[in-house]
């Protein structure tokens, strides 16, 4: 059976994991619209000052840091510096054909913890659980990496 095709269980739960952390990482920056749009401030660039239909009377004050703001962007630079990686071990953890379980398993554990690191951020809930959700996600796709190295070389 081809690898990298629906009909494979294993490709098909990683399209689906692969598929949901798109959707985070497009939805993290909808999210930071959002938080800019009700607050009113925030703006990353001075070109957001110019008056447009959006801002229609602009102030300076609008391009200080704004934590509301500022936490959804974090959120987004640290999905933008783990989810990447998901996507290409993940692949190629597919290609190396694992036990289905196995890939269900890590695929979903990546995506639960992924969430949950979501939460901790969100609701400000401690460092300490936040990295230890992080860290979850991390072994996942370092497992799934070493499994893949394991296999090409054996």
């Amino acid at each position: 059976m081809p690898l990298l095709t629906l009909e494979n269980p294993v490709f098909a739960a990683y399209a689906v994991a692969a598929a949901l952390m798109v959707l985070k990482v497009m939805g993290q920056g909808w999210m930071t619209v959002a938080r800019m749009m009700r607050v009113r401030g925030g703006w990353a660039s001075p070109e957001d000052l110019r008056p447009g239909p959006i801002n229609p009377a602009p102030d300076p004050s609008q391009l200080a840091p704004d934590d509301y703001v500022d936490r959804s962007r974090r959120m987004h630079r640290n999905d933008l510096e783990n989810i990447p990686a998901f996507w290409a071990t993940g692949l190629l953890f597919v290609l190396v054909d694992p036990p289905l379980a196995l890939a269900q398993v890590l695929f979903a554990g990546f995506v639960l913890a992924r969430l949950a690191h979501f939460l901790a951020y969100a609701r400000q809930w401690s460092h300490e659980l936040r990295a230890t959700f992080y860290s979850i996600g991390s072994l996942v796709v370092i497992y799934m990496a070493g499994h893949v190295l394991w296999s090409s070389v054996t």
